[in-house]
């Protein structure tokens, strides 16, 4: 009964979003006002329809209702609860739930703390979000629908993936999603504003919030994506440049373009097209990513779904929505007169630069994405592109940005003197220059990327804090540290952050060790410093799988550091076997410890990795969100926060 109810409350918001996207449209073009007014409880109407359809599939998973075909070929019986839950959006039925559950979240957000939106805007914002959720519910019903029944149900279910079993990937796509998903508000604002024809210094104050939320999520979301890579799939990296990794990555990078663009707009009201531009491919590249999981197209270990019918209804609502968007733009972008002039050495200037170089990378993972798919097509030749390419083509753009974020997040407005802003910096660049000499000093004859990655990271966290420091006045008066707004915090710390990462990045490929060999029970071997020794090798049963569970002792000089137990499971219903790696996790380095298939008596392949500065990666990126969530707590950018005029023109009534 509760999953019927479920379905019809799903049928319900479908309809209900096709009320909030005509009825506001013309409400806005007519100046109807009680047209207009039906987009808030419109929202707010068919955010709790869907949200109640979303809780009955994951009441069908909590009580194991197997007569619910999705349940049945995701869950079972035995899989720990955790488990049962995230089985609801571990498949491509219930994550295209979780999805339409999210836009309807962010519509009704934009309706419940839109108060200060000019009317006509807010109806038009609503009502091109609902236009969306039309859409995605129209996908879900008619080929993706999570409530059909069988008609004999079955004893028992087929099990979730057991490579989904974990708790990284249990919270890895509701994170995602909100920052995927989260991308649509911002083309909605960005499609409202073209409609309207007005793009001023109050849109880029509304936009921002939105845009720093959907990055934060996105930030978080990739890093439990790589965490859950790292320590899950035994193959000791944390970036594999996978197509589905990729599809989340380039959404995040026009992301952070946009959001440094409409700081340009609501600062100096220029960049107004570029803006708006951004802000269509980054939901447009949210778009792709979702067509790459689901469309068969491209294989990948992390994709949803091989059916190429989904993903011709998937590639229809992309062309629809990010070539409508863009058609529109190109007929309204003359509207879209920038006011601001600034020099060519100014903070506009730089964050420009920073714009390029983000979206020129985010096209080079698009172009190395794709071209496999491409060159099939067209070329009938089967290619393969791997790391080394996006290492040698993505890097230098992210090393020309970690150079130029310090210069130009202390240059002026308009006019800045360069050279002011380059000897506050000397301190922090002679400081990076010296961490990268020493490094490269201790490992003579290696590669230059861990002390290239030393510098950056040296440079973008020392450049932070001496920006900090110039806010205190020629009297370096710290007090006044603690009354400078959030946001200023928010950027040092999401700047930092990316240092960290850079270092944790760099260190981690230049300097890691690894070793493969048949190790013997008893009989200790040597890795680097560490001495290891094979103690003993058991079965052990889960609640769920078979264990093969080795015993490893980790010891520097002869003395025990770590005890560490890897696993091969094995998943009988699934009938699928995994590799749970151990890890000792240090500050410095982590151990990391795979075991693998039997060779003789008491023999074993054991991997073992050394991976110097592993944990700064994650430890980067939950600055990165910090610093994101410290802007987004500052109240000057809380949505549409002082965003509206107080002082309307003599004569003039205010809307």
């Amino acid at each position: 009964m509760v999953t019927e109810l479920g379905h019809f409350a799903l049928i319900l918001a479908a309809l209900i979003a096709v009320i909030q996207t005509i009825v506001p449209l013309i409400g806005a073009h007519k100046r109807w006002p009680g047209w207009m007014a039906v987009a808030e409880p419109a929202a707010t109407t068919q955010f709790l329809f869907v949200a109640f359809s979303f809780a009955a599939l994951t009441y069908a998973f909590v009580v194991s209702d197997f007569s619910l075909r999705l349940v049945y070929l995701n869950s079972h019986s035995a899989k720990p609860m955790l488990y049962k839950i995230s089985g609801t959006w571990g498949n491509h039925e219930g994550s295209m739930l979780l999805w339409v559950l999210i836009l309807a979240l962010f519509g009704a957000m934009a309706a419940w703390f839109g108060g200060n939106l000019p009317p006509t805007l807010r109806a038009r914002v609503l009502a091109v979000q609902a236009s969306v959720s039309v859409a995605f519910y129209g996908f879900i019903l008619f080929t993706s629908n999570p409530f059909l029944r069988m008609q004999v149900p079955p004893f028992d279910g087929q099990d979730l993936n057991p490579l989904l079993q974990d708790p990284g990937l249990a919270f890895h796509p509701p994170f995602l999603y909100l920052g995927y998903v989260g991308l649509s508000i911002c083309f909605s604002f960005a499609v409202a504003a073209l409609i309207e024809g007005r793009v001023d210094a109050a849109w880029g104050r509304w936009v921002r919030p939105w845009t720093l939320a959907a990055w934060v999520f996105l930030t978080i979301g990739i890093a439990l994506g790589s965490w859950w890579a790292y320590y899950e799939l035994g193959w000791g990296g944390f970036w594999f440049w996978d197509p589905v990794e990729n599809a989340s990555f380039m959404p995040w990078l026009f992301a952070a373009a946009l959001l440094h663009s409409a700081i340009v707009v609501e600062k100096r009201e220029a960049l107004k097209s570029w803006t708006i531009l951004l802000a269509i491919l980054a939901f447009g590249f949210s778009l792709i990513g979702t067509f790459i999981v689901r469309s068969g197209l491209l294989t990948s270990v992390h994709a949803f779904a091989n059916d190429p019918e989904r993903g011709v209804f998937i590639l229809m609502i992309l062309v629809f929505f990010t070539g409508g968007a863009l058609t529109l733009f190109a007929a309204r972008a003359q509207t879209m007169e920038a006011k601001g002039v600034f020099g060519v050495v100014s903070r506009e200037s730089a964050l420009v630069a920073n714009n390029i170089l983000l979206a020129v990378s985010s096209f080079v993972v698009f172009v190395g994405t794709m071209w496999p798919l491409v060159a099939e097509m067209f070329f009938d030749r089967k290619l393969s592109v791997g790391p080394p390419f996006f290492n040698m083509a993505f890097t230098p753009f992210m090393i020309a940005l970690g150079l130029l974020l310090p210069i130009g997040s202390m240059l002026s407005w308009k006019r800045a003197k360069a050279g002011r802003v380059v000897r506050s910096l000397v301190p922090a660049f002679m400081l990076a220059v010296a961490l990268a000499g020493l490094v490269w000093a201790m490992q003579t004859g290696r590669s230059l990327m861990g002390p290239v990655g030393v510098f950056l990271g040296a440079w973008l966290v020392s450049g932070a804090v001496t920006d900090l420091l110039s806010r205190t006045g020629q009297s370096r008066d710290l007090r006044r540290l603690f009354r400078l707004p959030r946001a200023d915090w928010g950027k040092a710390v999401a700047h930092s952050g990316l240092g960290i990462t850079m270092l944790g990045i760099a260190g981690l490929l230049a300097w890691e060790q690894e070793d493969i060999r048949v190790a013997k029970v008893g009989e200790p071997y040597n890795v680097g410093q560490f001495e290891l020794e094979l103690q003993d090798v058991k079965r052990v049963e889960g609640p769920n799988y078979f264990s093969t569970m080795g015993e490893v002792s980790v010891r520097v000089d002869g003395q025990e550091v770590a005890h560490l137990f890897p696993e091969k499971r094995n998943y009988p219903v699934a009938q699928m076997p995994t590799t749970e790696a151990a890890i000792d996790y240090r500050f410095w380095r982590d151990v990391y410890v795979v075991i693998g298939d039997p060779q003789g008596q008491d023999a074993w392949v054991v991997r073992t990795y050394i991976k110097p500065l592993a944990n700064w990666i994650w430890a980067g990126c939950i600055l990165m969100a910090l610093g994101g969530l410290l802007s987004l707590s500052d109240r000057r950018f809380r949505v549409a926060a002082g965003a509206r005029k107080t002082a309307p023109k003599a004569g003039v009534p205010a809307e």
